[in-house]
């Protein structure tokens, strides 16, 4: 089995991100010389140099680790499940940000849109959910696009998918993940026989889910950790669903809306 050098590891992230030698140089205030000499295994870079350029790439922390391991150094960042008492402060900041949202439905997902976490309000939307699909780990594409999930209740199931499709593809092409390939190759990976994409909205694209005989819309809104040092702060993202209409709002805080308890 051929192992890439951690030139060859840095050069490729140069290459996803688009930048010459010389770009990369000026952004990690070394010379272009030096760069050339990393990647091409003439000089063997310190690890405060692998970090160095690593930042400048907009490398993932996982990856990091992979550079820093390619190059003959240990690892540096530590990870850890979100429940372990070294994230307790980030984990109890999740579960406010999530009761906070309330009554509205907001979740947790990593890197391969595994939910970690949900707030009640998005428990009356499994009700009507085959088990087989919450089974951990509970994948939200798989969810959000199988018969069997939300994909029977999404009234526009084409303009989510094209959501879900645009999103993977673009963190495909920022940081490769064998997993995540294979879940876009089997849900989301364009058919010869599919209509183009087409998706009419004015401000944001709403996902339109049939329910108790009335139709919500909603849209979301992403949050991440700012300056996380462990992966799995790095990889979690939360994402947080508000109504796009008053009749929509009307559903989760009037008394006859549905209950989260």
């Amino acid at each position: 089995m051929i192992v890439d050098t951690v030139g060859e590891l840095l050069r490729q992230w140069r290459h996803r991100r688009g930048l010459s030698q010389l770009d990369l140089a000026i952004a990690a205030d070394v010379s272009a010389r030096h760069v050339s000499l990393v990647e091409t295994g003439r000089s063997n870079p310190s690890a405060d140099m692998v970090l160095r350029l690593a930042e400048q790439l907009h490398v993932p922390l996982r990856d990091r680790n992979r550079l820093l391991l390619a190059a003959g150094f240990a690892p540096r960042y530590a990870e850890r499940p979100l429940d372990d008492d070294a994230l307790s402060a980030a984990r109890d900041a999740v579960r406010r940000v999530l009761r906070a949202h309330e009554p509205y439905p907001a979740l947790v997902f990593d890197r391969r849109w595994n939910i970690v976490m949900t707030n009640r309000a998005i428990h009356p939307f499994l009700a009507e959910v085959h088990p087989d699909l919450l089974r951990p780990p509970v994948n939200l594409v798989r969810l959000g696009l199988d018969p069997r999930g939300f994909a029977s209740m999404v009234v526009n199931l084409a303009d989510v998918r094209a959501v879900f499709r645009t999103r993977i593809a673009r963190q495909l092409a920022a940081a490769p993940d064998p997993a995540l390939t294979a879940l876009y190759e089997e849900l989301l990976a364009p058919r010869p026989d599919e209509p183009g994409e087409r998706i009419d909205a004015d401000v944001v694209i709403p996902m339109i889910i049939r329910i108790d005989g009335r139709e919500l819309r909603l849209f979301s809104t992403i949050t991440t950790f700012g300056t996380p040092v462990d992966i799995t702060l790095d990889e979690v993202a939360i994402e947080s669903y508000y109504p796009a209409d008053a009749a929509s709002a009307a559903y989760f805080t009037s008394p006859t809306g549905r209950s989260m308890a």
